[in-house]
């Protein structure tokens, strides 16, 4: 049965920072100038923002020159940094590092700590405020191409798919929006983007992608420990050396905090459970009276891409181009992305707007966004950023920040040497009998949680009676491989309880359950399965967290 469409100059997959930031400056264009653009962005959540997770301390760079009035229009930067600490932390102490050791990228004077899900709502008020069309609730399940082979659009999910791929009653066929040119904001990890690079071979010269697991509470603390604007980050304890690591905890506003922790997925043991890393950390002596007398508000979960300036693919093929952290413009040291994905989707929009302007009918190559990338603050930011992150793959975390450190302190990043990831996430666990195994602590349900209670405080929510959205490639895999050879990690490294191992009561018979209800689109598992046997792809538009204040 053929679809319904409808045509735009150019659709945007993803309403996040990049996203959004390319709708708003592609009308902004069209209105300079008097040149239509029609621009359609499409976003899988139930709304703008609702799948919007990062620490977040904002650089505001990027949207001074998006919207160089933003505070006159409101945008919810409402909490400059007014202090920033930083801790190296063993088992029971900590050691004060100071501010002014470490490189001056990395300082935050001048930065704002946000909800980046309220940025990105007021952002998506701008982008309609200026005729770009935004559709959430409807998750792009599909790339069109024309003959040539060309990008021509997406298509999104249908909905109302029972489990067993029947209609239900409600059941409405998926729509084609095709477009001149099309971008993919998906964010990291994107179901849709990693098909892209594949196809068209767009990691050929770029060194494999390597990412972290970032886990993320929201608290209302005791007034009398709340000190707004103040940030802290540490790093070492719970991690070990050979581990990348390290937390995050920013004071916003009504006595709130968000507290957070990342774990790089190049992590060596499959015993460890990212989750329960984060829930000890919390009972540091350093963090735990902090916590004492708070209450625990929200939670959420999401993987990043950590590969920097080395792991850039070719951002533009035929008929579109990978914009914001679907292509990967972290900057690890500052751990930060918000800004060069703005700035990215700000440059692809103006690529696209050049070419479509200029007499280009639309399904070409935007190289122009290539160049302008290569000639822009984003790349020489992430390239003076480029040995922390390999360095501490290479020579373990103490060293590896060292000398990263030392090339950004010292040498302006402009080190003469540059380090290269050239291992895969998922290749880098080794067989749990030769690791040691973990004995974490059980949740006392005042500072420590367990998976589920905190899954209920993601507000994730998604139709039981549909196809799963996390396929084996191979069933059997998980029981006959995974759990023989690493004691199936996928029950650990899941920050939310999808994947469960289940025995009979003697033990015996191991199967392997997918909830994909708790699913809350971190993406972890695409990641790090170490047979790759699982594939991410949308579930039906709308389902997923939501995360209000996050």
């Amino acid at each position: 049965m053929e679809r319904e469409y409808m045509e735009y100059d150019v659709v945007i997959v993803g309403a996040g920072p990049a996203g959004l930031a390319a709708a708003i400056k592609l009308r902004q264009l069209s209105a300079e100038t008097g040149k239509e653009i029609s621009v359609c962005v499409l976003e899988k959540g139930s709304e703008v923002g609702a799948h919007i997770m990062s620490g977040a301390v904002l650089e505001p760079r990027a949207i001074d020159e998006l919207i160089p009035d933003w505070k006159e229009k409101g945008a919810p930067l409402n909490v400059p940094v007014t202090d920033e600490k930083f801790l190296m932390l063993s088992k029971k102490g900590s050691l004060n590092v100071p501010v002014w050791l470490l490189p001056p990228q990395t300082h935050n004077q001048g930065n704002y700590i946000v909800s980046l899900g309220n940025v990105c709502r007021w952002m998506g008020e701008q982008a309609e405020a200026l005729g770009a069309e935004i559709y959430p609730g409807f998750a792009a399940a599909e790339v069109l191409y024309n003959e040539q082979g060309a990008v021509m659009g997406v298509a999104t999910g249908d909905m109302g798919v029972a489990k067993d791929g029947s209609h239900k009653g409600g059941y409405t066929q998926g729509m084609e929006l095709r477009a001149k040119y099309t971008l993919f904001a998906e964010g990291c990890r994107g179901s849709l983007s990693k098909q892209l690079e594949a196809r068209f071979d767009l990691r050929a010269n770029a060194d494999p992608q390597t990412y972290g697991l970032g886990i993320k509470e929201l608290w209302e603390i005791d007034p009398a420990k709340h000190k707004q604007g103040t940030i802290l980050h540490t790093s070492g304890w719970p991690m070990d050396n050979a581990t990348w690591g390290g937390s995050f905890i920013y004071h916003i506003e009504n006595n709130q905090i968000y507290i957070g922790f990342v774990v790089g997925l190049d992590y060596q043991n499959p015993h460890l459970s990212p989750f329960e890393e984060f829930q000890r950390f919390k009972l540091h002596p350093a963090i735990k009276p902090l916590l004492e007398g708070g209450k625990r508000i929200s939670y959420g979960a999401r993987a990043l891409n950590e590969g920097g300036w080395q792991s850039v693919p070719k951002l533009s093929f035929k008929g579109g181009a990978l914009i914001g952290c679907a292509a990967g413009f972290l900057n690890v040291p500052k751990i930060k992305g918000s800004h060069t994905a703005m700035k990215t989707g700000m440059l692809a929009a103006e690529a696209a707007f050049e070419a479509l302007t200029g007499g280009d009918e639309g399904y070409g190559v935007l190289d122009g966004y290539d160049e302008k990338y290569k000639n822009s603050w984003v790349q020489e930011e992430l390239y003076k950023a480029r040995n922390i992150r390999p360095a501490a793959a290479k020579f373990g975390m103490l060293a590896g920040m060292a000398i990263g450190g030392f090339d950004m302190k010292f040498l302006g990043g402009k080190a003469p040497w540059t380090f290269h990831n050239k291992h895969h996430d998922y290749a880098c666990l080794k067989p749990a009998d030769q690791m040691p195994k973990i004995d974490y602590p059980k949740p006392d349900g005042v500072i420590t949680f367990d998976r589920l209670s905190s899954v209920f405080l993601s507000n994730t929510n998604h139709e039981e009676d549909q196809p799963v959205h996390l396929q084996l490639a191979d069933p059997a895999i998980p029981i006959a491989h995974n759990l023989k050879l690493y004691d199936e990690p996928a029950q650990r490294f899941c920050p939310a309880g999808v994947y469960e191992v289940v025995r009979d009561a003697d033990g015996g018979n191991p199967k392997f359950v997918i909830n994909a209800q708790n699913c809350v689109h971190c993406k972890t598992c695409d990641i790090k399965d170490p047979s790759q046997n699982i594939n991410w792809v949308v579930p039906e538009g709308g389902g997923g967290p939501n995360y209000p204040g996050m």
